[in-house]
Formats: C-alpha cells, structure tokens, sequence
C-alpha cells in the first residue's frame, strides 16, 4: 500500500463492508443520524434568540425585556441603553460586533464538520465533531467575557457614576445593581445547541461502537478511532 494510500486510510477509517447483516448497518447508520440531526439543530438554532434577560426597575413595573439572537439584539434594547447610560455603561449593540458579523458563518461551518464526520470513520471524526461540542460553552463565555468589560469599565462621566461600582452582571441567574434587579436565562437557540452538543456526544460514543471492531478486523495497522 503506497503511503498516500495509507494516510488516506488513517483518516477516513474503514468503509462499511457490504453485505453487511441488518442489525450492524443499524449500528453503522446509527452516528449518522445522531450526527445529523445535531448538525440539523445548530442550523436552525440561529433563526431563534440564544439568551434572554429582564430587568426590573422601579418605574418599569413590568420590567425591560431584551433577547439576544447571534446576530442582533430584540426587545426594549433602547430603554435598557438609557439606564445604561444613567450607570456609565455602554450601549449593548457596541458588544460582540465581530462574533455577530460571524456568526451564521460560523455555525455553518460547525454544521458543515460535524456532516463531515460523518464520513470519517476514524478518531479524526472527533477532532472534526468538537468545535461544535464546545459551541455552547464558547457562546456563554464570550457573553461573560463581554458583560465583564462593560460593567468594570464605566464612563466616570456618568450622571449616576458615583452611586454605582464597577460591577460584573451574571450571564445566567439573578443580579442587582443599585435598585435594579436582573434576570437572565439561556433561550431556545442556546438549548438548540446544547441539545446539539449532547447529540454530537452520543454520535462519538456511537461511531466508535461501530467503527472500532473494523480497525481490529484490521489488524490495528491505521490506528483506532
């Protein structure tokens, strides 16, 4: 075997031999659905909000709503800005101007390798499979990350500068800020790609349950998944 042909093999693993009984082409198209319908998730996952807060203030007695999609903020976005502005604390829509100017591409992309692995039955079938499995993750830090430098970094030029301290607002949960009080949980695309990311897991366990005794049939000489 040449050595383009064998690093070919190491990637792609083994293919599904033919003729194979009913009950093993289960176990084999099992990893594809799984990884199919995680791919299928995130995709629509960008077409509904990831994260939602409310505030509850004094004279807001039913309290400012606001629900952030990847790509753009909804809700009572302006009167939030103008008691933002009151603290010191920057408008909303400056935050994540980059990631949201991405971010359909990028859960393309993630869609596009987690499809991809499902060609892949080999260990590299993972590599391809984890950006998305950690997407969640990635999305609730980069929302801390963003909350954190908006609320240490005030205008000390603010009207109510001095009544309010450097504060960092919780990405999920409660908080409070002065007589403010907020209250912030995921939303649909975020439980979407959750859900995404627990699929993504259950197709690794899958493809290696089917793919692995193949690298054995084999002899061990590509490697294992």
């Amino acid at each position: 075997m040449s050595r383009g042909a064998s690093l070919w093999n190491r990637v792609v693993g083994p293919r599904i031999p033919s003729g194979a009984p009913r009950g093993e082409l289960v176990r084999y198209a099992l990893p594809t659905a799984l990884f199919a319908a995680a791919a299928v998730l995130l995709i629509v996952s960008v077409f509904v909000p990831y994260w939602r807060m409310t505030l509850h203030a004094p004279q807001y007695p039913r309290g400012l709503h606001l629900q952030a999609y990847l790509t753009h903020l909804t809700g009572d976005v302006h009167e939030i800005d103008g008691l933002n502005h009151y603290i010191g604390m920057r408008p909303l829509g400056e935050a994540a101007t980059f990631e949201r100017s991405v971010a359909v591409l990028a859960v393309a992309s993630l869609a596009a390798l987690i499809g991809a692995a499902i060609f892949v039955h080999s260990r590299f079938a993972a590599a391809l499979a984890l950006p998305a499995l950690l997407f969640p993750a990635g999305f609730l830090i980069d929302l801390y990350l963003w909350m954190r430098h908006f609320g240490l970094n005030l205008d000390e030029r603010a009207p109510l500068s001095a009544a309010v301290k450097p504060f960092v607002p919780p990405v999920l949960g409660e908080g409070f800020v002065g007589q403010f009080r907020t209250v912030a949980v995921p939303d649909a695309g975020l439980i979407m790609a959750a859900v995404a990311s627990l699929l993504v897991l259950a197709g690794l366990w899958a493809h290696r349950r089917a793919y692995k005794p193949l690298f054995d049939a084999m002899g061990g000489e590509e490697g294992t998944p």
